[in-house]
């Protein structure tokens, strides 16, 4: 069994992380766990000791540092690496802020220890309105896949996975295994993609200044808070269609978003006062002084367009859509809890739509009605609610093409399940246990490293796709061009190199595999 190192004890965290180590325990994979949050979170974390998973952990507090650091300070590594010599700590769960992931990572990685690492990879402050902090997303990835490399030689049974939980969601196996056959059998690849995610998140015009989670004031928002999955499971799917001579070399990126300001446009202070009789005398900021306040601030919205090429031609049209402000279940002038995260209505609807050409489309759909804290399971109006939700899969495939496929197939929760062989429960904390759990099954030498379903180089495309989202966003606030050329096989220089990861893009076949 081993010791696991939990850094972040955050909202997130508590309801996921901890949860899937504890059950890891039990299963006897996992002996000690030990946390680690910033001093100025222990009044909150402790506050959780007495119900919830935290009164299992051991915790520990460090103070807080700059985000710009590329090291930890002297202070926080020797609590750490006395940390890990107390607990004989044997890996790393970074579940941090995540523009502090890749400063802990390589910390981790310089002391021996395996990572899994929470999504995304990496952000920076001001990501959306600076295209070179938006251009270090992606050399964050080649800085981290360096220690990694360096950590390996010095121990061949290190490993870093990426805990992005779409790729261990039975649905998507099922929709990566029909990409594949029909690719086999066609020698087509996927020629579009539609995906689009709404987490339903209603925050009021004071929230956009008083609650920090999962927030826009550090000039990045929904791209960040949940966008990389889509960024990674996008390149996933379309991977396994792709063929020899139509590999992807490159994609273009262009995004549309909406921030703050345009959020006070839509609704102004006079809507809310007619909709929360009370609002005008509640209200802490004035209309004009909010708006001058949040100038500047991260993506509320935002709809990326993509062009996926193959030695200069388009082979795969995309788009990934990231709604904050989508439909919701909050009622509420005052929210139900402090960080707007579980239990204030945030209702998650998600849709992802593939096409092979003229001999296959795939839908999947997966909608809620409640949010995750109305009991996980029930009723409302006849309806399953909450995590549960609705989940489906449609099929269609050309028949009058080949009468050996099925015109339609359509798979409920249960098919999907069964359809996946074995992978379990179709939901998204299923999912998440699923990659912890694996992580830990290679720790205990219970899975071999070909087996891993996330491994850190299989994401260069993930993050070379957030990257460029982020400086098509930064660009278009400096008034340039929004158009971002991404070589995926290159990492991103900002700006100006005639051939850098985001910038003008060589016409040349191939990609190299990490």
């Amino acid at each position: 069994m081993k010791n696991i190192l939990l850094i972040g004890v955050g909202p997130h965290a508590r309801r996921n992380h901890l949860p899937a180590l504890l059950d890891a325990r039990r299963d006897g994979l996992v002996s000690t766990v030990v946390g680690v949050d910033l001093l100025e979170a222990e009044a909150v974390v402790e506050g959780h000791r007495a119900t919830g998973p935290v009164g299992e952990v051991v915790m520990h507090y460090v103070e807080s540092f700059s985000a710009t650091e590329d090291t930890l300070p002297g202070e926080v590594r020797a609590l750490l690496d006395r940390v890990v010599r107390e607990h004989s700590v044997d890996a790393v769960l970074v579940a941090t802020e995540p523009s502090f992931h890749v400063v802990y990572s390589k910390w981790a990685l310089g002391a021996g220890l395996s990572v899994l690492l929470d999504k995304p990879l990496s952000v920076h402050a001001d990501s959306s309105t600076d295209p070179a902090r938006a251009a270090r997303i992606q050399t964050d990835f080649d800085d981290l896949a360096r220690a990694y490399d360096a950590a390996r030689r010095e121990d061949a049974d290190v490993v870093v996975s990426v805990q992005c939980q779409r790729r261990y969601h039975p649905a998507f196996l099922v929709m990566r295994d029909l990409v594949a056959e029909v690719a086999a059998y066609t020698n087509c690849p996927v020629t579009s993609v539609q995906s689009f995610h709404s987490d339903g998140q209603w925050r009021l015009p004071d929230e956009l200044l008083d609650i920090g989670y999962h927030s826009f004031d550090r000039g990045y928002g929904k791209a960040a808070h949940s966008g990389y999955h889509f960024f990674d499971i996008v390149p996933w799917l379309i991977e396994a269609g792709e063929r020899p001579g139509k590999a992807l070399d490159s994609v273009e990126v262009h995004v549309n978003s909406t921030r703050p300001v345009d959020l006070l446009a839509q609704l102004t202070h006079t809507d809310y006062d007619r909709l929360f009789p009370g609002f005008a005398e509640a209200v802490r900021y004035p209309e004009d002084e909010l708006r001058a306040a949040v100038a500047g601030f991260g993506e509320v919205d935002a709809f990326v367009s993509l062009a996926f090429k193959s030695t200069g031609r388009t082979v795969t049209l995309g788009s990934i859509n990231l709604v904050h402000n989508g439909f919701s279940q909050r009622g509420s002038f005052l929210p139900n809890s402090a960080d707007l995260y579980k239990g204030n209505g945030r209702v998650r609807h998600e849709t992802h739509i593939v096409e092979q050409g003229p001999f296959q489309a795939i839908h999947f759909h997966s909608l809620q009605s409640l949010d995750d804290d109305h009991g996980g399971a029930g009723t409302r109006g006849g309806h399953d609610i909450g995590e549960k939700g609705h989940v489906s899969l449609h099929v269609f495939r050309n028949d009058a093409f080949n009468p050996g496929w099925r015109r339609y197939e359509g798979l409920d929760r249960d098919a999907v399940e069964r359809a996946a062989g074995g992978h379990g429960e179709p939901s998204q904390s299923a999912s998440r246990r699923r990659a912890v759990h694996e992580f830990l099954e290679f720790l205990n030498g219970k899975r071999d490293r070909a087996s891993m379903a996330s491994e850190l180089p299989t994401h260069r495309r993930s993050s070379a796709l957030m990257a460029g989202t982020y400086l098509s966003a930064a660009r278009q606030w400096a008034g340039r061009p929004g158009v971002v050329a991404v070589d995926f096989r290159r990492s991103p220089r900002e700006p100006g190199e005639p051939h850098g990861g985001l910038g003008p893009v060589p016409g040349e076949g191939g990609v190299r595999r990490p």
